[in-house]
């Protein structure tokens, strides 16, 4: 009997690559708005941070979610949950004292990319102020 050399080797994740570019497409979005990115996937023992960047004298703290058109588990907006956003947050405490950035003014958006049926963009949404 010979042994399949692929067998017990992982496929690439879809979800990750699909996250992956969700990440780098809100963050050139961002930067088309005048965002400065400062971070991408900060992480500590709390969780990670997808994207912090500066809009003027605000921190944001960007949460990025993806989804495929038509998805059967919502839209990528509704991906954002009440547990993730108490997360990030905690997250974000860390960040700002780890950064020096205690007291700065900072806000929470959420950028959601929809992706169509050929992995192309087909929307992405900025939800200023999101929690």
């Amino acid at each position: 009997m010979t042994r399949d050399p692929g067998a017990g080797k992982r496929r690439p994740d879809l979800r990750k690559r699909r996250g992956d570019r969700a990440e780098a497409e809100a963050a050139v979005f961002l930067e088309r708005l005048g965002y400065r990115i400062r971070e991408r996937n900060w992480r500590c023992r709390t969780g990670e941070l997808d994207i912090v960047a500066s809009d003027g004298d605000v921190t944001v703290i960007v949460e990025v979610r993806s989804r495929r058109e038509n998805s059967r588990f919502g839209s990528a907006v509704e991906a954002v949950t009440p547990r993730k956003c108490m997360q990030v947050r905690a997250t974000a405490q860390v960040y700002l004292r780890f950064a020096g950035l205690e007291g700065a003014r900072t806000r929470f958006d959420v950028v959601a990319v929809t992706f169509d049926g050929t992995d192309g963009v087909a929307e992405v949404r900025h939800l200023i102020g999101a929690f």
